[in-house]
């Protein structure tokens, strides 16, 4: 038997940022309602400093954390597949069975507590990229980048609609079915009526059993999340696969290959990023305009985005310091950090718990995700320094294996 490889840190840092980053990402939508993801005018032109909160996250954190983590994701996932071959178990079961309890912990977080769930889709793409692990490198990136290009069409075929359909709806005598479908267009990509933003409000404000049979009836399901993004989804593991492989997650490239792709890759994206966020507010925020900056726009620049915050990142996990280990803690507890932020904010925000959903601005949310920020920084490595899993790791772990793992012991001190 081929020993089982030790673990690597700088995948743990890099998911550390990723889900801390993802929060950041997220705060809108457990915040405010649907709608107002996308845009700060959704309800009224923004104040300065809610405008400022959208433009520094939209050039800073929207798409690239998810992306991010996708990155990990792939990596990661691809480890398991390896550790499996080690230790001469099979690959497929102990992978598809992994992908199958994430799925129904997916399922849970869905309807029962979050609309913006992600497990599903990463646990149905992951199940589908099991397909891609023995390819090489070269194909990887390949396949990633003809996954990137799908998700191109796609989108810009979405906005090409957008624009057609307002043009239609907006001609003397257009059918009230044209009229009735732009606006649900609109009510979408942020300009939603008087009618939709109270209806939102009033759901994000109710008791828990109405939440619960609102998402079962409105939330997009796992399949059709895939429609969305699901071609980019798997072109980002299938990245994060080949940069286990190349040995760029890894930490093994120089110090100056690494500081060169964060510097161009973070200093392109972002002059970018601003621009597109520019074009919008110039645009006022208006519903085709915001439709094309987030999808056809801004899709093509996150994968060199993505990799110049991995790179940045790399470089960060060489240094000593108190911040570096607290990241690598909250990483290898990225499980249960992020249903753990679901389970903090849907509580500060729904009807159900202090019920300042739509009650705080866009600006002020951003004081909640420092507040959790704090909280994963502070408890991840205490609870590791005990335990050798986070708690939700743990659980998934035992269910794909069928049997209750070890918990008691020091998380750094076994090679897991």
């Amino acid at each position: 038997m081929t020993p089982t490889p030790a673990r690597i840190a700088t995948l743990d840092v890099i998911r550390g940022v990723a889900v801390m980053g993802i929060l950041a990402a997220n705060i809108a939508a457990f915040g405010l309602p649907e709608f107002a993801y996308m845009t700060p005018a959704s309800m009224g032109w923004p104040s300065t400093p809610d405008l400022i909160a959208w433009v520094t996250t939209f050039i800073v954190i929207d798409g690239k954390m998810r992306g991010l983590f996708s990155f990990l994701f792939g990596a990661s996932m691809m480890l398991v597949i390896d550790r499996a071959r080690a230790r001469d178990e099979d690959p497929a079961t102990v992978h598809l069975w992994r992908m199958a309890w994430l799925f129904v912990f997916g399922i849970a977080h869905l309807y029962l507590l979050w609309w913006g769930d992600i497990l599903t889709q990463y646990a149905l793409v992951g199940a589908f990229a099991f397909m891609f692990v023995r390819l090489p490198v070269r194909w990887l990136i390949g396949i990633g980048l003809a996954c990137i290009a799908v998700q191109m069409v796609e989108l810009t075929t979405l906005v090409a609609y957008a624009f057609d359909l307002h043009a239609s709806a907006h001609k003397a005598g257009a059918a009230p079915r044209v009229v009735a479908n732009w606006q649900r267009l609109a009510d979408q990509f942020g300009q939603p009526s008087p009618a939709v933003i109270a209806r939102d409000l009033a759901i994000g404000r109710g008791g828990w059993r109405d939440l619960v049979a609102w998402r079962w009836t409105h939330a997009a399901g796992p399949i059709t999340s895939l429609t969305v993004n699901g071609p980019e989804t798997l072109g980002f593991m299938l990245f994060g696969m080949a940069g286990l492989r190349s040995g760029f997650l890894t930490g093994q490239w120089t110090r100056r290959r690494y500081r060169v792709i964060a510097v161009a890759g973070i200093g392109i994206g972002w002059l970018c990023y601003a621009a597109i966020a520019a074009f919008a507010i110039a645009h006022r925020f208006d519903a085709r305009y915001v439709a094309l900056s987030w999808l056809a726009l801004a899709t093509p620049l996150r994968p060199p985005t993505i990799m110049g915050y991995a790179a940045a990142i790399i470089l960060l996990a060489r240094r000593d310091g108190w911040l570096t280990p607290r990241l690598s803690a909250a990483g290898r507890m990225a499980f249960s950090n992020y249903l753990g932020t679901t389970l903090i904010c849907t509580t500060v925000f729904y009807g159900y718990g202090l019920g300042l959903y739509g009650g705080l601005s866009r600006a002020q949310l951003y004081l909640i995700v420092v507040a959790v920020w704090l909280l994963m920084l502070a408890w991840s490595k205490p609870w590791l320094d005990r335990f050798r899993y986070g708690p939700l790791e743990w659980l998934w772990r035992s269910f794909a294996r069928f049997a209750w793992q070890p918990m008691r012991g020091s998380a750094f001190a076994v090679n897991r």
